[in-house]
């Protein structure tokens, strides 16, 4: 099953030719997440061949325009192409204020329901549960309130061990128990879980680390994760200016992916000055070895 990242935008705050506003889009089992949504992503949507209608969860970081003005657009299409399925947007308080401000001036109401729910800028907070994943947001340190998103699929089921179903004469309830790490009882013997299943698919995990300066204070909230975004705005050159505008180096943005143990850093959010992004990596790697420069329309399948 699916669990893959399609970089819809990359750059910082001014677009370039080649770099696009902050979007991304990630398909976990068949369901599908926007991660912030700047001007254009709805044409990157449709350019990367993404199932532009079926979003059903939208996740802004925080109210920077390059990482929503192109929210408004998009969920005008929406209307306009007949959706009538509620959308879930996770998202500072204040962008519902825009988005009934933008209904009102326009006159146009959309033909779906809008299930809006505020972003906590104090601690991390579950934000979406079902049986195959699990979303939290987990508070940065940028120039205005904003979160970063994780997202991990859960447990899978254990896989039974085929010869021992008819060996101990297991039946249809007793298999559901054993894949769920649950011990039964068959002819008064206790069958123990272990003994009769191995292990599952591997559960993946995917932290998007939104604008934010050097803070060590993330590496609790994404421990261990499979895959981290995290924002690399200026070169090491240019630290000083990254810390006064919240922002991040490559160095930096290596060092958090290395104290979180992660398997693989991708960096993003470049600054319109740089035309290459190679050093960015050269400069990360002498860090974090594993570490990648995204590009709209880099595509990445966490695999099991």
């Amino acid at each position: 099953m699916k669990f893959e990242l399609t970089i819809l935008g990359c750059g910082g705050a001014i677009p370039t030719l080649e770099r696009n506003p902050t979007s991304q889009y990630l398909n976990i089992q068949d369901r599908y997440f926007l991660i912030d949504c700047g001007e254009g992503s709805q044409i990157q949507l449709r350019k990367y061949k993404c199932k532009f209608s079926k979003i059903d969860h939208i996740f802004i970081s925080h109210l920077h325009g390059d990482h929503f003005l192109g929210l408004f657009g998009y969920l005008s299409t929406l209307s306009l192409l007949g959706r009538t399925t509620p959308i879930n947007i996770y998202a500072p308080e204040d962008l519902m204020n825009l988005i009934d401000a933008h209904r009102d001036i326009s006159g146009k109401n959309y033909n779906f329901e809008l299930n809006f729910n505020t972003l906590n800028f104090k601690k991390t907070t579950k934000l979406f549960e079902d049986n195959v994943v699990e979303i939290f947001s987990f508070p940065v340190n940028h120039s205005v309130p904003c979160c970063g998103f994780l997202f991990k699929e859960k447990l899978t089921q254990r896989n039974i061990i085929k010869a021992k179903i008819k060996d101990l004469g297991l039946g249809i309830g007793d298999i559901k128990k054993l894949k769920n790490r649950e011990n039964c009882i068959v002819d008064g013997k206790t069958i123990v879980y272990k003994d009769v299943t191995v292990s599952g698919n591997k559960a993946r995990s995917y932290a998007y680390c939104a604008d934010t300066k050097y803070d060590e204070k993330i590496i609790p909230f994404i421990k261990d994760v499979d895959v981290i975004y995290h924002e690399s705005t200026f070169l090491e050159e240019l630290k000083n200016k990254a810390s006064k505008t919240k922002h991040s180096t490559a160095i930096q943005a290596a060092e958090i992916a290395l104290s979180a143990n992660s398997k693989m850093l991708i960096l993003g959010h470049f600054s319109a000055r740089y035309d290459n992004v190679e050093k960015f990596v050269q400069e990360a790697s002498s860090i974090f070895k594993n570490t990648v420069a995204a590009y709209d329309g880099y595509k990445y399948q966490i695999k099991n």
